[in-house]
């Protein structure tokens, strides 16, 4: 066994856990052995989030945790977002950090370790807003053998007035149709059957070679042989074509779910936000959806108190839940980010009515949900076997437009295979059913 330890823990997004495993990967090329814990590891790492505050300080509380450990000789490194955002200035408020490192340089990982081995007690792996460079390796340690990740695009150019992104993960740089098909087949061949394709925005992607469309890399992606489910997140409705759902509707593989954050039914509110569209062109591409021949699952994206937003704004967030019937909204309260333009503005909205106007919206959201998913009891869907509950005496997966299906089985399932099952019952956010024949 390998005598050099690491410990790695993951805050935030699905691009973060998918970097992650690349990160994870690396390591044991290097020669290093995953533990499960700090107190066995000699290299901690913490890959980090800062789209809102909470989780960004989750990171600063834990290294306060941590630093006694400082004394036994570990190595604390920090990655990702809060690096990037950060820089040096986590040396002074964390001086037992010896590694900073943003999400483009891991690649380089390797040879910052070798710097601090050599004594180097503040290593740096930082890049500006116009690097080219994407994270991709061939030593990806993916955590689900079932189910995987494939990043095909990077960084955001969108500019959007409350998001860090664009300062942390630099501008939008897309991968070859070629190397992304080449890692679908790989993922394949060693027995994945789902694949997420993954990006900040994923839909803006753009084969540098010009061969391919998001539309079109999306179905030949589904086309692998092998694979039975393709997903895809983040989209940003300004570059939602069309020809998505014209691809989802030609190509059986491609999941019935689309998740498209909105952030506001307000266009006064999303033009502050700069968005890049209004509530009627999101709308649009709403119907577009509920057009397709596949009952399509939606979900979105909503921050509450944005500066600026009166209550007849929120009012029109409301209404538009009520419009479109979301299966599942993420909502959050507007937080001020640093280096964001709407760091500038007034942020007189208190933080107590933020909480208000987020109940009111989650309260409103699981009304529609508990009448929607009601909606599924009798009906039979296919499902992908994640696990077992003990507990609950059930078993869990997933449905084609991400819905949680837990069921009971006569005969045990395998875990990765894909059953049938009859829903029986339904609840606001999962449904419940049996395994049929």
């Amino acid at each position: 066994m390998s005598s050099k330890t690491f410990y790695l823990e993951t805050f935030g997004c699905q691009m973060n856990v998918h970097d992650s495993e690349k990160v994870v990967g690396t390591l044991l090329q290097e020669g290093y052995r995953q533990v499960e814990t700090v107190e066995e590891a000699d290299l901690v790492l913490y890959n980090t989030c800062s789209i809102r505050d909470k989780a960004e300080q989750k990171v600063f509380n834990r290294l306060s945790d941590y630093k006694k450990y400082k004394k036994q000789g570990k190595t604390f490194g920090v990655l990702g977002c809060v690096a990037q955002q950060e820089g040096e200035k986590i040396f002074e408020r964390a001086p037992y950090v010896s590694l900073v490192a943003g999400s483009a340089s891991y690649r380089n990982l390797p040879a910052m370790l070798v710097q601090i081995e050599a004594g180097n007690s503040r290593v740096t792996g930082l890049d500006d807003r116009e690097t080219d460079e994407c994270f991709e390796t061939e030593f990806t340690a993916r955590t689900n053998p079932h189910r995987g990740y494939i990043t095909i695009i990077e960084g955001c150019d969108k500019f959007c007035a409350y998001c860090v992104v664009p300062f942390t993960r630099g501008k939008e740089r897309s991968r070859s149709t070629e190397s992304v098909l080449a890692e679908a087949r790989q993922m394949a061949d060693l027995g994945y059957t789902e694949i997420q394709l993954l990006g900040q925005n994923v839909n803006s992607y753009k084969d540098p070679a010009g061969k391919q469309t998001f539309a079109e890399l999306l179905s030949a992606v589904g086309e692998v042989p092998g694979i039975r489910r393709v997903r895809f997140t983040t989209s940003h409705p300004r570059d939602f074509g069309r020809d998505i759902i014209e691809a989802i509707d030609a190509v059986p593989t491609l999941c019935d779910h689309v998740h498209l954050p909105v952030q506001s039914g307000s266009t006064r509110i999303l033009d502050a936000m700069q968005r890049l569209y209004t509530r009627d062109q999101y709308m649009e591409r709403i119907g577009w959806m509920k057009a397709a021949k596949r009952d399509l699952s939606i979900t979105t994206d909503m921050i509450v108190g944005f500066p600026g937003e009166t209550e007849a704004d929120f009012a029109e967030t409301l209404s538009l839940l009520d419009e479109v019937g979301f299966d599942a909204v993420f909502a959050f309260k507007y937080s001020p980010r640093p280096n964001t333009p709407s760091i500038k503005l007034d942020d007189a909205i208190s933080d107590d009515e933020k909480a208000r106007r987020l109940e009111v919206l989650m309260t409103r959201q699981r009304e529609i949900q508990t009448a929607s998913y009601k909606k599924y009891v009798g009906t039979r869907h296919e499902v992908m076997v994640e696990g077992y509950n003990e507990a609950r005496v059930q078993w869990m997966g997933r449905t084609s437009q991400n819905k949680t299906l837990n069921f009971t089985a006569q005969t045990a399932p395998t875990i990765g295979s894909y059953v049938p099952v009859q829903v029986t019952r339904s609840f606001p956010n999962s449904l419940v059913g049996e395994m049929s024949a």
